[in-house]
């Protein structure tokens, strides 16, 4: 073979080369125009599908406000009934105690059988009030607070222990003549009388509470006897 014809040879693989790398070109200019137009198609159905698309305008971020606390509406209502009920130091006890031993009282109304049944434990003690050592104001709060929450659990029979008065100026039992006068203030209060000698004698009384009425919810007491 001669060398003119070699170059002919490889002339015609150079061109037969070029020739299947255009074809390769132009079909995959092909396919690429193929895609984009079904894409377009597609966005063309979507778009007749689902009507006009209009933008959504730009917000502020909701702010979310702290939910208030919920009051506490029965405990205010039970305080304010408390104070409402609140009893004096100006109230003057003396004619409507009974002149026995005991120094007793009852409501009118109330027999005189009532005070006997009480001092002699017919009813059981189901919750006690101790005001030793407590200054007269802290001691009328504590008891006016206990009475309160004793009359609306339901109970009929407490104790309130007073002391004997052996510390206290002149030995006078200044505190039981305070707790006596603030007793017969309380509606709630339909009885009372010393304690039997088994249950504090002169330092306690027993107190004979009003029956719960019905609309009066029940409450849990804490100061149970032990």
């Amino acid at each position: 073979m001669t060398l003119r014809a070699r170059h002919l040879g490889e002339l015609d693989a150079i061109r037969q080369a070029l020739r299947e790398a255009r074809r390769e070109r132009e079909a995959a200019e092909a396919r690429e125009r193929e895609r984009l137009a079904r894409e377009q198609r597609e966005q063309q159905i979507f778009a007749l599908s689902v009507g006009p698309i209009v933008p959504m305008r730009a917000t502020s971020p909701p702010v979310h406000k702290p939910r208030p606390q919920p009051a506490a509406r029965q405990r205010e209502r039970d305080e304010a009934a408390v104070m409402h009920e609140a009893i004096s130091d100006e109230f003057d006890a003396e004619s409507l105690l009974a002149t026995d031993d005991a120094l007793s009282y009852r409501q009118p109304g109330i027999g005189p059988e009532v005070v006997r049944k009480l001092r002699r434990g017919v009813w059981a003690i189901q919750a006690q009030l101790d005001l030793h050592g407590l200054r007269r104001e802290e001691a009328r709060e504590r008891l006016n607070a206990f009475l309160h929450d004793a009359h609306r659990a339901g109970l009929r029979c407490v104790r309130v222990i007073h002391g004997k008065g052996n510390g206290s100026p002149g030995r006078e039992p200044i505190l039981k003549r305070k707790v006596q006068t603030w007793l017969v203030q309380k509606k709630d209060v339909i009885a009372f009388t010393q304690a039997r000698a088994s249950d504090g004698g002169t330092g306690a009384l027993l107190v004979l509470l009003a029956p719960r009425t019905p609309q009066t919810p029940r409450l849990r007491i804490q100061s149970a006897v032990p």
